[in-house]
């Protein structure tokens, strides 16, 4: 079957269509796809019906070696037995609705917010490759921000300031935000690490922001003045022009580039509907460059 990409966004994300995720293993497909993700930094795969075996197996593939650092597992057993399998779902071990004011419920309503998978460790996750398994009968989207067209569109004086800086990142800020607390031992644990403000792909050379509600200070500015230059550039970067809303349907599997985007979830009545989404997140590590690849 011959591969398509079809654009679901004036600047971004498109749908791969002619790839069966589960059996790829030809290079020169899995070269596309990276190729792809340069282009348009999210994919979006339908009708993939992946197991947590085949999912894991072809992100090892996709992009060789996976995040387990989650800021999730300081907290609570992993209920997959795999912590490079992140539980992004509303649901406990036996698939039943976590109750309200259960801590891994509270603790996942900061996916509500604007972040990047996996900044807040060194080094920080490249590709995150979310699984569909229950969608509910509400819209419960998941919405992507391009972080190269909110660099590009930018003034220069504002690149110019941008470009040296570096962020401290820590998913316990990112929780503490909305109220959620943690223990002396849990802070230790999530202490997080600094990043670049702005990155480029070496592949394409385009830059972007690199922003995150993980993202608590700049370095070496003061607190109040870091954290409005990071609030400033939030709400730059996400104005409608750059976002992209993801439909899910069951089967699906989107993979999008951390190092290019912002994500969030929408909220939805999750004490009323399951749903039970499985992410796999690979590290931004150096790999043998494909030659001749083709979008």
């Amino acid at each position: 079957m011959a591969i398509d990409v079809l654009p679901l966004h004036p600047l971004f994300a498109a749908e791969m269509r002619g790839v069966d995720l589960a059996s790829t293993t030809d290079r020169e497909v899995l070269a596309r796809i990276r190729a792809s993700m340069d282009r348009h930094a999210v994919l979006v795969f339908r009708d993939q019906g992946l197991d947590d075996r085949a999912q894991l197996a072809f992100a090892e593939r996709l992009d060789g070696q996976l995040h387990a650092k989650t800021g999730i597992s300081a907290l609570a057993a992993n209920r997959f037995g795999n912590e490079a399998l992140t539980d992004v779902s509303n649901v406990d071990a036996d698939g039943q609705l976590l109750p309200a004011d259960d801590r891994r419920r509270q603790y996942s309503l900061s996916n509500r917010l604007w972040h990047t998978d996996a900044s807040f460790v060194d080094p920080p996750g490249r590709y995150s490759l979310l699984s569909a398994r229950v969608v509910p009968p509400v819209g419960a989207n998941t919405e992507f921000a391009d972080m190269r067209a909110a660099w590009d569109a930018l003034p220069e004086d504002l690149k110019n300031l941008c470009a040296p800086l570096r962020a401290h990142h820590s998913i316990a800020h990112s929780r503490e935000l909305l109220g959620f607390s943690f223990s002396p031992e849990e802070r230790e644990r999530l202490r997080g690490v600094e990043q670049p403000l702005v990155r480029t792909n070496p592949a394409t050379g385009r830059r972007s922001l690199y922003l995150a509600s993980h993202a608590s200070a700049i370095i070496g500015w003061p607190l109040a003045e870091g954290r409005l230059l990071l609030k400033d550039l939030t709400e730059h970067a996400t104005r409608r022009e750059f976002v992209y809303s993801h439909a899910w349907r069951e089967g699906d599997l989107v993979i999008w580039d951390n190092l290019a985007t912002m994500h969030r979830a929408t909220p939805f009545e999750d004490k009323r509907y399951r749903r039970d989404l499985r992410r796999v997140t690979t590290l931004d590590l150096p790999r043998d460059m494909p030659a001749g690849a083709t979008v």
